[in-house]
């Protein structure tokens, strides 16, 4: 999957979780796990396809609550991502390329997410980097997302 257009836009968010590199590895590759862990507060996922591995492909869909109906992307409450993996370094990166399914040209263009996993002395630091985001996501929207995920994700693997 190629880069279409650039529009230059980068949204991180970056959390510091009690759990080893090697265990939050594993929720990133396990679609059970991320299933539980990926969808912020408000949201539900669905994993239909998920290939872990370079060039594998993933198609993700997030539903939103009933509190949240009409705020979609690909339907009044769904955000369907598809896209690849492009590079997965154990216990380090993980690289995906995706794209959401919308009639809205606000939300085209294809999301380059690096997940860092960077080991620390007694925890691990996992930082997101959104390259390329859509106007259509509210930048507030999308930091406060995205710090939930990573809330979830602390929440699965904190022993």
């Amino acid at each position: 999957m190629t880069i279409d257009s650039i529009n230059g836009r980068i949204d991180t968010s970056s959390r510091v979780i009690l759990a080893s590199p090697h265990l939050i590895y594993q929720a990133f590759i396990n679609p059970e796990a991320m299933a539980t862990w990926l969808p912020p507060k408000g949201m539900s996922a669905r994993i239909d396809l998920f290939e872990p591995y370079p060039g594998g492909k993933y198609v993700i869909t997030l539903s939103y609550d009933s509190s949240q109906s009409g705020m979609g992307k690909t339907s009044d409450n769904t955000d369907v991502s598809k896209g690849v993996f492009v590079e997965l370094v154990p216990n380090k990166k993980i690289v995906q390329v995706g794209k959401f399914e919308s009639d809205d040209p606000t939300f085209s263009g294809k999301i380059i997410l690096t997940w860092y996993i960077e080991a620390l002395s007694e925890a691990t630091k996992v930082t997101v980097v959104c390259e390329n985001v859509p106007e259509g996501i509210k930048k507030a929207d999308h930091i406060e997302g995205l710090a939930s995920t990573l809330e979830n994700l602390a929440a699965y693997t904190e022993e």
